[in-house]
């Protein structure tokens, strides 16, 4: 929900494509700055009380944020103020949730676990954006009121996260933190199979998953519409998240996953072009639920993947890392939105479907390779 009234802020502020992309860069650089802590700070104390402390920081933010709307105070210095403290909070807690799932059901339903906690987030995504986009619509409530519903929501999850178990650390380190963020760094360079899946998610999701930060240029200033309209397309994404997380789960443990992560990724790059070329409404609402569906599914999998190759003691920095594609996201938002002011909106967008379906076609050659190798030497 806030992710998408971030945007509509933005756009009511500065009404360009580079005050959006700046605000994401503000949140991509806390996310950015805070995720090594994170995944160190995951390893070694308890995981509930991490994420508590950070989801009620995000709550209070948002709070403050929707007081300025509502007052009539609002300024774009303070969103960007706003959005550079919730992606630190995010960086914090991000690992945390990941590697907590692990914790909670055992490697042998991993998949599932991270399948299930990702159907959770996006049914939230199913009526919150569009929630939010019909509330910022409407005069009496406007963006501060949809702000201060976010606020709650985030306070009431705060509360339902404290009910968890304490998810104590498995075999705390006593270093210094900076020396496991190396050692989790030394750690990934020496898996050669991580390390390559580690790179292709930043990448892909930092180019291709951006189309979401320009969803308010699009839908208001390039077809003319509604706030409302921007919540109902990023609800049909989240419908078509929902969609193929039942499908994934009861295959993310199995031997085919690595194809079916491969053809996520395919279709999410591809889909961003499609939905650089939709030319009408009902045609980019249709594409994006695909499109939801096909980056819901390489998120998922890929997040699985990731847990699924690497040691428990490092699962926490480990997911630090593949969280640094969200503070990718972020910081790339603010020169995509600037050369979307010099070519174009669509031009860009379609530019950055076309790089994020390079991107997995050659991590998918790589795996190609592999997997003959791997063959070869088990052979007679």
């Amino acid at each position: 929900m806030q992710f998408l009234l971030r945007g509509l802020l933005a756009w009511d502020l500065t009404e360009r494509e580079s005050g959006l992309g700046v605000v994401y860069l503000a949140f991509g650089v806390g996310l950015l700055a805070c995720t090594p802590l994170g995944g160190v700070l995951a390893d070694r104390w308890p995981k509930r009380s991490l994420m508590v402390f950070g989801q009620a920081s995000i709550a209070v933010a948002a709070g403050a944020v929707g007081l300025a709307v509502v007052s009539g105070n609002a300024e774009y210095w303070m969103l960007l103020l706003a959005s550079l403290l919730q992606g630190a909070m995010f960086g914090l807690i991000g690992p945390a949730r990941v590697s907590a799932s692990a914790e909670l059901v055992g490697r042998e339903q991993l998949g599932n676990a991270i399948s299930l906690t990702s159907m959770s987030m996006s049914l939230t995504r199913v009526f919150a954006p569009a929630a939010a986009g019909v509330l910022a619509g409407v005069a009496v409530v406007g963006i501060g009121g949809a702000y201060l519903v976010a606020s709650v929501f985030s306070a009431v999850s705060t509360f339902l996260t404290m009910r968890l178990p304490k998810l104590e650390p498995v075999n705390p380190s006593r270093k210094h933190p900076f020396a496991e963020i190396l050692d989790g760094l030394r750690y990934v360079r020496g898996e050669r199979d991580l390390r390559r899946l580690i790179m292709t998610t930043i990448l892909a999701i930092m180019i291709g998953f951006n189309y979401v930060a320009f969803l308010p240029a699009l839908v208001e200033g390039d077809l003319g519409l509604s706030e409302s309209h921007v919540g109902f397309l990023t609800t049909a994404s989240a419908i078509g998240a929902v969609a193929i997380t039942a499908f994934v789960a009861s295959r993310a443990d199995g031997p085919g996953s690595s194809r079916l992560m491969i053809g996520c990724g395919l279709a999410f790059g591809l889909g961003v072009v499609c939905f650089g070329l939709a030319r009408n409404y009902l045609l980019a609402l249709l594409i994006i639920a695909v499109l939801g569906l096909s980056t819901n599914g390489f998120m998922v999998l890929t997040s699985s993947r990731s847990m699924a190759i690497s040691s428990p003691s490092h699962h926490g920095r480990v997911q630090s890392l593949m969280q640094l594609a969200w503070a990718g996201f972020g910081i790339a938002a603010a020169p995509l939105g600037a050369l979307a002011e010099i070519i174009g909106l669509r031009v860009t967008i379609v530019a950055m479907g076309i790089v994020t379906f390079c991107v997995v076609s050659l991590y998918g050659s790589t795996l190609k390779v592999a997997g003959k190798v791997s063959a070869q030497e088990s052979g007679p």
